[in-house]
């Protein structure tokens, strides 16, 4: 199988270096980034870096720039793209905000610019560097003790005020003034202030800091965070001029946002911060059932891949997986990989017998097997190693074990994910629900009881004239349809678009059921109508998740599927969290990830561990699924 470039991990940017550290390499026929990367023993994505038009491919006879292996720059500079922040560039560098306005002091005197250049890791030491950093930390000594305190200074801003200066660094108002017994009653916009350090600076901690998303409000932004109004306020004084997209809010460092759906759980790439030097250890267990089908005297080999569709999905699950294998071992991440082959049925498994035979005390982390009686068992029978085990495919839950790790987002969690998007659009919500899905309409009652329903007349069609009563001009309004007659779908599709010039309007279904693929239910009323529904995967959408589908089927002669999808990124994943240097546990329980169709962001609810990464899909006018942003 062909190595797999990630290009999850490329930069956009420009290194200033000397030539020494680099090889010019002219590409010959048939070569590939991949096939280069290899040859010069660095990974794919520093040929991107350093040759961004190589992103749509090389050309035979083109010079390409290569680093030598194992070389670093001394500095980096980052071209910056649209809607980016100061904020946004340096989680994607892994620095401080603080330390790209130190090497960008005379750049960014106007503010950020789309198309400017700006370093984002440390340039070349000069003077200049070196001073401006010696003038903005000293030693400050406490008068009643003999022990010193490394101590900041800080530059108040407009609307400032020292109870908020004193709470961002963790001291008290009489300490601040103590510290800097010139100021007055009331601060002076430039005042310099000495800042004693009991704790880490929270302006420069990027972990303790939110930026704010698009058409997020301050009361949403309270119950996403876990804090009131007040205590933002304190630490963000700005925002009394209001809240917009793309700002950087200080966070109380001692205070937790909520273990839910709604935590405020930074979405990492893991590739920066891999650790090289420990070796890790992943096991895969994955049903093949070889032993059944080498034993089958009624069935080929051949009849089984044609109709053992149990067999398709694990076969598909494997491709994706190793891929994710490959690519590992292309980006030089220290994992030994073992795969065992599960034979099992609906009550019975081999499990116990592979755990037996094999040492497993040094193993990171184990994915497996699919069917969820098996997989809590092998969760069961590893706790006494405390390793995290995987549940990659099942919808299941179970048991609710400490080092399970359900990958698959639960329906509650997409429903869920659903009503959260309605609250933040302050939308009326109109349900239309048959009368045969008692248990919709009892879910709907008991969880969202202002949400309003249809009725449907004597010949139990929809009453058109009270739904009108329902719907609100002025504001988005959503339909949730679920009505299992095709024919029903039809007519009050067709009355919903007629609807659409009065209000506005989107229809929404908690899943794309087979009444709505009906060949007599236009694709373009479902599009005129925006159908959106929640889904645990997403759509190929970038540049790279069309590069992966591309490697794929020039691998397998075939398309990816969603298993194929999942076995990629929930391998990768896995492998990228074991590869940190604080582990899977803690990993998952500090970052959020997304890859190729899927999204991973792990919380404990009732003591299980499950994965809240879902998304909203919607029916677009050119005849596309695409992801509400």
């Amino acid at each position: 199988m062909k190595v797999l470039l990630l290009l999850f991990i490329f930069f956009n940017s420009l290194v200033f270096a000397q030539k020494k550290n680099f090889i010019e390499h002219k590409v010959m026929a048939k070569e590939t980034v991949f096939s280069i990367a290899k040859k010069y023993k660095v990974t794919p994505s520093d040929i991107y870096k350093w040759n961004p038009d190589t992103k749509n491919g090389v050309q035979e006879n083109s010079v390409l720039i290569i680093p030598k292996s194992g070389f670093e720059s001394n500095g980096m500079l980052h071209k910056v793209q649209p809607k980016e922040t100061l904020f946004s560039i340096a989680k994607k560098y892994k620095v401080k905000v603080s330390d790209i306005e130190k090497w960008n002091k005379e750049a960014l005197t106007e503010g950020l610019k789309t198309d400017q250049e700006i370093y984002v890791s440390k340039p070349s030491s000069s003077k200049k560097t070196k001073n401006t950093i010696k003038d903005k930390v000293e030693v400050v000594k406490d008068a009643n003790s003999d022990k010193v305190a490394l101590g900041f200074s800080h530059t108040v801003a407009a609307k400032e005020t020292k109870y908020g200066i004193a709470t961002k660094y963790g001291i008290s108002v009489e300490e601040l003034e103590k510290l800097n017994p010139q100021i007055g009653s009331e601060l002076q916009v430039g005042d310099v202030l000495k800042i004693r350090a009991n704790q880490e600076r929270k302006d420069d901690v990027v972990e303790n800091q939110y930026e704010v998303q698009p058409k997020e409000t301050l009361f949403s932004l309270t119950k996403k965070l876990n804090l009131t109004q007040e205590e933002l306020l304190v630490l963000n004084p700005n925002l009394k001029d209001g809240l917009k997209e793309g700002m950087v809010l200080n966070l109380p460092s001692k205070k937790m946002v909520r273990d839910s759906i709604f935590a405020a759980k930074i979405k990492k790439d893991l590739l920066l911060t891999v650790d090289k030097t420990t070796q890790k250890e992943l096991v895969m267990f994955l049903p093949f059932n070889l032993n059944k089908i080498e034993n089958d005297s009624l069935k080929s080999k051949t009849e089984h891949l044609k109709t053992n569709k149990f067999l398709n999905l694990t076969l598909d699950y494997y491709a994706g997986a190793l891929m994710a294998i490959d690519s590992a071992k292309v980006l030089g991440l220290p994992v030994t990989v073992k795969i065992y082959d599960v034979e099992s049925s609906k009550f019975s498994s081999n499990i116990a017998s592979i755990i037996a035979k094999h040492d497993f005390s040094n193993v990171d982390a184990v994915i497996g097997p699919f069917q969820n009686s098996h997989v809590e068992n092998t969760a069961q029978l590893l706790s006494k190693y405390d390793i995290p085990v995987i549940s990659p495919l099942s919808k299941e839950k179970g048991l609710a074990l400490p080092n399970l790790y359900y990958a698959i987002p639960s329906e509650d969690r997409l429903k869920d994910k659903l009503f959260s998007y309605f609250k933040q659009k302050e939308a009326n919500v109109v349900a239309i629900i048959s009368t045969k899905k008692t248990s919709s309409t009892e879910y709907l009652t008991a969880n969202y009881p202002k949400i309003k329903h249809a009725v449907f007349n004597e010949k139990g069609a929809l009453d058109l004239a009270h739904l009108k009563t329902q719907l609100v001009k002025g504001k988005p309004n959503f339909v949730l349809l679920e009505i299992e007659n095709s024919g029903k779908v039809l007519a009050i599709t067709n009355s919903l678009k007629n609807l659409q010039k009065e209000y506005d309007i989107q229809l929404v279904v908690f899943e794309v059921y087979d009444a709505l693929n009906f060949i007599e239910i236009p694709i373009k009323n479902l599009t005129a109508l925006k159908m959106m529904y929640p889904s645990a995967s997403k759509v190929l959408e970038t540049p790279e998740d069309f590069i992966f589908a591309k490697e794929f089927k020039n691998d397998n002669n075939v398309a990816p599927n969603a298993a194929a999808i999942k076995g990629f990124d929930i391998t990768f994943d896995t492998i990228l969290r074991i590869c940190q240097e604080e582990g899977f546990v803690a990993s998952v329980s500090k970052y959020k990830t997304e890859y190729v169709g899927n999204s991973f962001d792990y919380s404990i609810e009732n003591g299980a561990n499950n994965n809240n990464g879902c998304f909203l899909l919607y029916y677009d006018n050119d005849l596309t699924i695409k992801k509400v942003q």
